[in-house]
């Protein structure tokens, strides 16, 4: 009735008209406006929401929960497991199926772990003390017949004791010589005087023994020099942390060309890994946050070395891989774009990344998590069965194998980017598989290509240890000191080499071995010669 009474009550005017419909309209779209507004706001707090879900589920996990990247799906698989027995146990019997008389395949060896005590004389590289425990003469005689008894037997146990580490001072005796006749006859004596081995340091109270047991402590064992400090002084000798960080200084001034030998080679690699993380840097008024980059050699290159720069710009790894050509397999920083295409390296993606992303969103989208994070786990399989290949039988097994999958994966990616939100926190673990794709896919074309960066973020880890323990270094020659020593110790454990050992040979041959023999001093090389001890 009101729809009708309008209608006839509308003029006649068709200027009016006009502007009636320009007015009515104008609302209508102001509504329409107000609605699309406050759909796109509803979204953006949804997304906001799951946004803050996801960050607030990724800092629980780090805090208490696993590091490793697992769905936190066990109630699926649990019901899964559940299912699947009830309808295995409502299945007829099969009379092929059951057993026959044949006696079934050897079992494949498993490896077991050793319970109870070890037997310790089996361990010859630890020294023997022996120790006898007789009766005392009172107690030898019988006590029947007083007859004195005889020796028959012995018992033997071991025991494994531990003697504190202490200090020795060395006394460096000189002798000199001169010719009496010489004296004598008021002319020159000739005096000559024994020459002492040179020493690590040039008039310092450190032995080479010292200064590795600094180095391994700070830089393998991860102990701050502060706490060495108390552990000397409590062993009999108070040695400063300000004296043992010049000491850290020093062996890094003298390791430096076999260093330098070590970059050049691992810039011959056909592959290099590499990551950075937080050095932080003392600085006026404040913390600066320096970096801390590694770079591991390939197999034919065997050496992790680290490099320290202010920051996280590209100009770090442009210097270092100034002169590199090859491959280089890293995360999807974006500081390495003008790094590769300055240098035509190729450059590599890491698949251990892209899961991450997947797992992390998790719990705003699980089913597409669990399809994603299942066909990455299909292309870890392929590598696990080319573990023992060579480059050219992997490659082809990768060929055959995983290429296949990751079409498959590719398709998927792409539906899920159109059916997601474009800033869902889903959303942006597809876009960083797409925008990574050529990378991703470079394992496929090079066998000797790993699938993902792991090795480079566990090397990682010295760093993020010693910076818990000892929070920062003083300034840039500390970073340069830390980067030097933490690639020697880091090769020596990629080796199995006890570093305390190693450093202690290299500190007492290195300043008088001319720099046109240091390949004989490498850690791989060294370890040739020197097989044991190991780490």
């Amino acid at each position: 009735m009101e729809d009708t009474v309008n209608t006839l009550s509308l003029p006649d005017d068709p200027a009016i008209l006009k502007q009636i419909i320009a007015t009515r309209t104008r609302e209508r779209d102001e509504r329409t406006r107000e609605r699309d507004d406050w759909h796109v706001k509803f979204q953006n707090v949804e997304i906001e929401k799951l946004r803050l879900e996801m960050e607030l589920l990724r800092l629980r996990k780090w805090y208490y929960g696993p590091k490793a990247d697992r769905l936190q799906t066990p109630g699926d698989v649990a019901q899964m497991l559940l299912g699947f027995a009830t309808e295995l146990e409502a299945r007829p019997v099969n009379p092929e199926d059951l057993p026959s008389d044949e006696p079934p395949p050897p079992a494949e060896t498993v490896r077991r772990v050793r319970r109870g005590r070890r037997n310790l004389a089996a361990f010859e590289n630890l020294p023997v003390v022996r120790q006898e425990h007789d009766l005392p003469e009172d107690q030898k005689p019988c006590p029947c017949c007083g007859e004195m008894r005889q020796r028959i037997g012995q018992e033997t146990s071991w025991q494994v004791e531990f003697i504190p580490g202490h200090f020795e001072r060395i006394e460096h005796v000189r002798f000199k010589y001169a010719c009496n006749k010489c004296e004598q006859n008021a002319e020159n004596p000739n005096i000559e005087l024994a020459d002492k081995p040179q020493q690590p340091i040039d008039k310092g109270m450190a032995g080479p023994g010292l200064l590795a047991y600094v180095v391994t402590s700070k830089y393998a064992d991860y102990l701050p020099l502060y706490r060495l400090e108390s552990i000397f002084q409590r062993n009999g000798l108070e040695i400063s942390r300000g004296t043992q960080g010049l000491w850290c200084r020093d062996v890094a001034e003298i390791v430096k060309p076999l260093f330098d030998l070590m970059v050049r080679r691992v810039l011959q690699s056909h592959v290099v890994c590499t990551d950075d993380t937080v050095m932080p840097m003392l600085w006026p008024g404040k913390t600066k946050q320096a970096r801390m980059w590694v770079y591991v050699g390939d197999e034919h290159n065997p050496y992790n070395v680290f490099d320290f720069t202010l920051g996280r710009s590209r100009d770090g790894p442009a210097t270092f891989l100034k002169d590199y050509k090859q491959t280089l397999l890293a995360d999807a920083y974006g500081g390495y774009d003008g790094v590769v295409v300055g240098n035509e390296i190729t450059r590599a993606g890491c698949w251990a990344h892209a899961r991450r992303k997947f797992v992390d969103a998790e719990k705003t989208h699980p089913a597409i998590a669990a399809e994603a994070v299942g066909i990455i786990k299909r292309l870890y399989a392929v590598e696990d069965h080319g573990k023992g290949l060579d480059v050219g039988q992997r490659l082809a097994l990768r060929q055959r194998e995983s290429v296949p999958i990751l079409s498959a994966l590719k398709d998927k990616l792409f539906a899920w980017r159109d059916q997601l939100l474009p800033k869902h926190p889903m959303a942006e673990a597809v876009g960083y598989a797409l925008n990574q794709w050529n990378e991703l896919n470079v394992f496929t074309t090079d066998g000797a290509v790993p699938i993902d960066n792991n090795v480079s973020e566990r090397e990682m880890k010295r760093i993020v240890l010693n910076r818990k323990n000892s929070l920062f270094v003083g300034n840039e020659r500390g970073g340069q000191t830390a980067a030097i020593l933490s690639s020697m110790t880091s090769t020596c454990r990629r080796h199995g080499i006890d570093p305390q050992h190693y450093l202690t040979q290299l500190l007492t041959n290195l300043p008088a071995t001319p720099i046109s023999q240091l390949d004989p001093w490498l850690p791989d090389q060294w370890r040739l010669r020197n097989p044991a001890p190991s780490a």
